[in-house]
């Protein structure tokens, strides 16, 4: 079934970075990014970053009018390894927007890097976006990890424990870690650090070969193809909202 509803848009003013979420056209901090940029008009002047404004108010962002959704969509997607995910194209990368057509302007909820694959989150709800990626929320995400050689159980239980990471000045938190084979093993995520898991094997002498991500909270990638994607069912809908609304 497909995973449209109808959302609700306030005539109280709201900030400017909110409207352009809740369009559907970018997350609150890329529309951050924009305004102060000086891409983004409203009425014609030039906008401020935590300017507020009144949904009649006429938004552009490079001289387009942006006008807010009035369905959600919520897609599960699989990005293939080699793809980005950004709309930035100046070193000529393949980005998951060449890959995913689909009539409404979608956003990723969070990020693969380029050499990583596997199930991401596509949505036009710039406040679900947020939710998703509140590292205080502490939302699950499962990979499946292959290395370049045979895996000792220390390191699998060091993982588990948290991992000091010095260039990000920070200490891994704590989480659940499965053996698969000699070279594989699965880890669920609770926070999405800057290449977290290749930073994480690197501490230990482990070089990461291919990274799966296999699930979002409750969204599997399941069979899906490398390149294609599914709306999420209702049922997978109302068990994620039930969970960001917690």
């Amino acid at each position: 079934m497909l995973t449209q509803e109808k959302k609700t848009f306030t005539d109280e003013p709201v900030r400017l970075n909110k409207f352009l979420s809740d369009a559907g056209y970018c997350s609150r901090r890329e529309a951050d990014r924009l305004i102060g940029a000086g891409r983004v008009t409203v009425d014609g002047q030039t906008a401020a970053v935590g300017e507020k404004i009144f949904p009649s108010q006429i938004v552009c962002v490079d001289g387009r009018a942006v006008e807010c959704e009035s369905e959600r969509v919520l897609l599960s997607f699989h990005k293939p390894r080699g793809v980005v995910c950004t709309t930035d194209t100046t070193w000529g990368d393949t980005t998951i927007y060449d890959l995913i057509d689909y009539p409404k302007r979608v956003f990723s909820a969070g990020r693969l890097d380029k050499d990583s694959e596997g199930l991401l989150l596509m949505t036009n709800d710039g406040d679900l976006v947020n939710k998703i990626m509140r590292a205080a929320n502490y939302h699950e995400k499962e990979y499946l990890v292959s290395v370049d050689r045979e895996i000792r159980s220390d390191f699998l239980q060091n993982l588990s424990e948290g991992v000091y990471l010095k260039e990000l000045n920070v200490r891994t938190r704590p989480c659940s870690v499965f053996p698969v084979d000699k070279r594989r093993f699965r880890i669920i995520l609770t926070q999405g650090l800057n290449r977290q898991i290749r930073r994480m094997c690197g501490v230990f002498g482990y070089r990461v070969t291919r990274l799966i991500r296999l699930r979002v909270m409750n969204v599997e990638l399941g069979d899906l193809k490398p390149g294609a994607y599914r709306p999420l069912t209702t049922e997978e809908t109302a068990a994620l909202l039930k969970q960001v609304s917690r």
